[in-house]
């Protein structure tokens, strides 16, 4: 089925509480892409995000970000009182430490009248990870820091020091239960909103996580770590003519044996986890899959490093059998440098892969991402989060650069942009996927992340009249013209 798509994370849909949620807001989006034709609405990960707002560095691979529960919603079901709907100030993208103390105390109070009502202690047996997870966020609370700074007995989780933790802060481990409880009502209740209206959900799979997670903290065995609990090596990339020192990206890596012999517990439950929350996951840096660039953790980049062995295809064969009725709903992210070996396990199981137009126009007309040579299994991509929007990347490319772009499609600069997205539109792949800045021809500072950057990302939000008749008249006449 050729399918035509949006990229937009929840966080920048519009709303008055400094955040975009999973509430009334995203109902209305759900209005309008049920208008423009488009039936996949792709996200970024929703598990916490550290302080910067990053969806790709959590504290763990699990949990819902509480930041996406929405305050009218926990108004409609009797969580909150109108009176405690939070105030926030500047609502044009998120100010995430401004969300934090505006949210955060409206998030407690219903957390503890959850608490209150529901049975926590039947609920946190429901998953695994639940329990961990909430000792976890109690403890950074307690003792801050990383996990490996914590007190022995707690660091190495000493049944006893839990059990004391458990008791002593019973209600902070519960309000932290509480609200993934909520996260759960209000996803479920969204993702029906979706499905009525023939929308599917497609989430975001981070290869690696963080080591301050806890996840490593609750099974440090599945990573490669030393007797402290610190990294031996991390994971990164190699250098290339954009990064001469390489990327670092810190990540533990996995103890491939180790997740082996438990037949892969640990990522069966994960990739169990976000299938019911979402219909199709693509799964970020997919390479890694097949090898993974280590770093040895005293090295401050990642110029010195070796390519080291990934979970490899037995890892794909025990997810496969985790989605054991359908073929495996993934999409490689296999941009970048490929191997042959890559390009094997992705095909071997059936894998659609990647094709950014905005990498397309350059290296000459076999450059695998012209639309001539894409493939029906394959997602055609404008942009992604990582990447410039249309209207700022042209904006961006030298009189040269421009020339390959407006030969390949015959426009002019002033339709080139238009004509990328149209060669989406028309492109053979079964999926295409605009990320919403470029269906609004948002400029440079609309992008969502600049990677290599701390700071001014993950911020951007729609408003609330950019869903405009209009707008989503135009991509349904396309999206149907298309046969999408």
């Amino acid at each position: 089925m050729r399918r035509a798509g949006v990229l937009l994370h929840p966080t920048s849909l519009p709303g008055p509480y400094g955040i975009g949620d999973v509430g009334p807001s995203s109902r209305v989006w759900l209005d309008w892409m049920e208008r423009a034709g488009l039936t996949v609405w792709q996200m970024l990960p929703l598990q916490p995000v550290h302080d910067i707002g990053s969806p790709y560095a959590s504290p763990s691979a699990f949990a819902g970000e509480p930041l996406l529960l929405s305050p009218d919603d926990l108004c409609e079901d009797g969580w909150l009182l109108p009176t405690e709907l939070p105030a926030v100030g500047d609502t044009s993208s998120v100010h995430w430490d401004n969300v934090r103390a505006a949210k955060g105390g409206a998030l407690e109070r219903a957390a503890e009248r959850v608490r209150a009502s529901i049975d926590m202690e039947a609920y946190a047996t429901s998953a695994d990870w639940l329990l961990d997870w909430a000792l976890f966020s109690t403890l950074k609370h307690v003792h801050g820091g990383s996990w490996v700074s914590w007190p022995e007995p707690l660091r190495v989780r000493e049944p006893s020091a839990l059990a004391e933790i458990r008791e002593r802060y019973a209600p902070e481990v519960e309000r932290a239960l509480a609200l993934q409880w909520l996260f759960d009502q209000q996803w479920r209740r969204l993702r029906e909103e979706a499905k009525r209206r023939g929308i599917a959900i497609w989430g975001d799979l981070p290869i690696f996580v963080d080591h301050d997670a806890s996840d490593v903290w609750a099974a440090p065995e599945l990573f490669r770590l030393d007797e402290r609990g610190l990294p031996t090596v991390v994971t990164g990339a190699p250098p290339d003519g954009f990064t001469p020192e390489g990327q670092r990206w810190g990540h533990p890596h996995y103890a491939i044996e180790a997740h082996r012999r438990t037949d892969h517990a640990w990522w069966r439950a994960r990739v169990r986890a976000i299938l019911e929350r979402v219909d199709t996951v693509r799964i970020d840096h997919f390479r890694g899959f097949e090898s993974a660039w280590e770093i040895p953790a005293d090295l401050p980049d990642g110029s010195i490093g070796t390519w080291g062995e990934g979970m490899g295809a037995p890892l794909l064969t025990a997810l496969r059998e985790v989605a054991s009725d359908r073929p495996l709903p993934f999409v490689a992210e296999d941009l970048g440098v490929i191997t042959d070996a890559v390009r094997a396990l992705r095909d071997d199981y059936a894998l659609p892969g990647m094709a950014v137009l905005q990498f397309a126009f350059d290296g000459g007309w076999d450059n695998p991402y012209l639309p001539h040579r894409h493939r029906p299994h394959q997602v055609v991509y404008t942009g992604t989060h990582d990447n410039n929007t249309l209207d700022g990347w042209f904006a961006g490319l030298e009189p040269s650069e421009r020339s390959p772009v407006r030969e390949y499609l015959s426009v002019g600069d002033d339709s080139a942009c238009v004509a990328v997205m149209l060669a989406a539109w028309r492109s053979v792949a079964d999926h295409a996927i605009f990320p919403m800045q470029d269906l609004l021809r948002l400029d440079a500072s609309a992008r969502m992340n600049t990677p290599g950057t701390l700071l001014g990302n993950w911020s951007w939000r729609l408003t609330a009249d950019a869903l405009s008749p209009e707008l989503a008249q135009w991509v349904a006449y396309e999206t149907r013209i298309s046969n999408r």
